[in-house]
């Protein structure tokens, strides 16, 4: 495994601060235009964008370390199909946001986050090999209690990102099975 692995990884994530930047400097417009808007066919692109976008610096921040960290485990331990079930989360993530959302604009990278923990935990137990099952408990066990926020309750958060991203990892992971 060499550093090159992780190279879009860590170019999603200065993408994401270089978005922000953007944003604080237009005073968040950037999210008005490529944010995801449900049902709208001019939201449509926010689908491939809303991972880019956060609402605050404190967003964006909240999203960079289990960013780093579930994609670091992601490329490590599923590094010949960590990007397409990456493309497969954010597609089919965003598509369900987009049919299902509620009327706001969504942004943020916490769909993908969901989408990457679904498919490690699912990945352990489709694949039932001792690598992704171990990931998958060790997922399960640090980043588990974020499960919670796949429900609607807390105002301002797309729990519709959360639950449409970690469906999207799970399917993600069933359909890439036995590729990694």
């Amino acid at each position: 495994m060499n550093f090159k692995s992780f190279g879009w990884v860590a170019a999603l994530l200065a993408a994401i601060w270089v978005v922000e930047a953007v944003n604080l400097l237009t005073g968040n417009a950037v999210n008005g235009w490529l944010g995801l808007r449900p049902r709208s066919l001019g939201g449509l692109d926010g689908i491939v964008f809303m991972p880019l976008l956060h609402g605050s610096v404190a967003h964006a921040a909240a999203n960079t370390a289990p960013l780093a960290v579930l994609g670091a485990l992601l490329v490590i331990t599923a590094r010949s199909v960590a990007l397409m079930a990456s493309l497969l989360i954010v597609i089919l993530g965003g598509l369900g946001v987009w049919v299902f959302g509620s009327s706001a604009i969504h942004v943020g990278a916490s769909g993908l986050i969901f989408g990457w923990f679904g498919f490690l935990v699912a990945r352990g137990l489709v694949e039932r090999r001792l690598v992704p099952l171990l990931v998958a408990v060790g997922v399960a066990v640090v980043y588990g209690t974020m499960i919670w926020s796949v429900l609607p309750g807390q105002p301002g958060v797309s729990w519709e990102s959360h639950f449409f991203g970690a469906l999207a990892g799970i399917a993600a992971a069933r359909a890439l099975r036995g590729a990694a």
